[in-house]
């Protein structure tokens, strides 16, 4: 197995499709923001939130999603949010990463009772990544044609459930308002307009809102609920993604895919989990998990790995070479290395290739190839001939570094 440094691995182009904004903020940022806007955290210092917050380990999903109360919370105001996508640009450029696909939920954000919409959050958001690029895609290196330039999409996240209360103040006053009706109707409800003002904003004000995302709790939140959401995706071009097969099995895979017209697919792993199938009318585990990867690999729907995160999540893989990711590889599918939240995760893309280089046998061609769909699998804010041009220019790129490693 070949062994990959570190500096091979910054240097080479690399992109992240799977990257929560509210998870990836700079700690210290974290902190000043909460001094200026009068949010109290656990900690006012670096040490004592990795202690108390953001650890290596957690106990459960419970416990890591309990941080991001604390991002949510700071992210309320359009300064911070700026400044937060501005950083996590900048953050991806030094470590090498080219393209990143920045995901979150608008609708935990709003708060209508100090003036912040739907509209305010998408442009504070664009401002900080566009500005990022600007700066980057103007220097001498990028100029000059040594370095492929900086790009980005935005991929909305949909909740699959909330509480009356609790959640963000905008999700609080939906149920207030619509408190006649059932709560799985008040979440399709939030859904289908999170939908329709993502693509109005994309149509309308030219922010690269490039896809669709499902998010939060899996169990019991099935994605064939939110069918018709993703049908006006399908129907207004924007591309879709959904978190599935991350705590629930290959059947919530299967279901993103044929109900939901899943271009991506979020995590994944617990699709190769045969014990976590529960429809009884499924009689051959075995086979089912291995049609669904055929036709997964067959159709190039890409999976956005999350190796750390998986490790911190589900307590049943204690081990790295358990990950799924294996069987991955093994059925020949389309996996891109993502980070899924740089800060409640403590990671970065090169350590989550480090990570898949250094426990997985992945020849360099294979590298390429994994390298190679993170671009081509991408939701490429401009054409389809644009996004195939840039690919070629990084996987170009990829060549040259690879030279100068003495791999080639």
């Amino acid at each position: 197995m070949p062994r990959y440094s570190a500096e091979f691995i910054k240097d080479m182009p690399k992109s992240d499709l799977h990257l929560h904004l509210d998870g990836s903020l700079r700690l210290d940022s974290l902190i000043e923001m909460a001094k200026r806007s009068n949010v109290t955290l656990p900690s006012d210092s670096v040490a004592g939130l990795k202690e108390l917050v953001f650890k290596d380990r957690y106990q459960n999903l419970g416990e890591y999603l309990h941080c991001f109360q604390y991002t949510c919370a700071v992210l309320r105001d359009p300064e911070n949010l700026e400044q937060a996508a501005y950083e996590l640009a900048l953050d991806n450029q030094a470590e090498g990463v080219n393209y990143i696909e920045v995901r979150f939920a608008p609708q935990l954000l709003i708060d209508l009772s100090r003036g912040i919409d739907f509209d305010q959050i998408m442009h504070a958001v664009n401002n900080g990544l566009k500005r990022a690029m600007q700066q980057y895609n103007a220097t001498e290196a990028v100029l000059s044609g040594q370095k492929p330039p900086f790009y980005y999409g935005i991929i909305n996240c949909a909740m699959r459930m909330f509480g009356n209360k609790g959640f963000s103040p905008y999700y609080t006053n939906l149920f207030q308002l619509m408190r006649d009706f059932a709560p799985m109707d008040v979440i399709k409800l939030a859904a289908m307009e999170l939908v329709r003002a993502s693509v109005r904003l994309r149509d309308g004000e030219g922010i690269p809102i490039v896809g669709l995302d499902l998010a939060g709790q899996e169990a019991g939140y099935p994605a064939g609920k939110f069918k018709e959401v993703y049908e006006y995706a399908h129907q207004h071009f924007l591309l879709k993604t959904l978190h599935a097969g991350e705590a629930y099995g290959a059947e919530s895979v299967f279901e993103a895919i044929t109900e939901c017209y899943a271009d991506r697919i979020g995590h994944g792993y617990s699709m190769f989990m045969p014990e976590m199938i529960k429809d009884p009318a499924i009689v051959d585990k075995s086979k089912y998990i291995s049609n669904l990867a055929s036709y997964i690999a067959d159709k190039r729907i890409a999976i956005e790995v999350c190796l750390t995160s998986n490790l911190q999540t589900n307590p049943a893989i204690t081990d790295i070479r358990q990950h799924k990711f294996k069987a991955m590889l093994e059925h020949r599918i389309a996996t891109v290395i993502c980070t899924d939240n740089r800060l409640v995760s403590n990671t970065t893309v090169s350590k989550e290739y480090q990570l898949a280089l250094d426990n997985f046998d992945v020849p360099l061609k294979r590298l390429k190839d994994m390298v190679a769909y993170g671009f081509k699998k991408s939701f490429f804010p401009g054409s389809y001939v644009e996004k195939r041009q840039y690919a070629k220019q990084c996987l170009e790129y990829f060549d040259r570094v690879a030279q100068r490693y003495g791999f080639i």
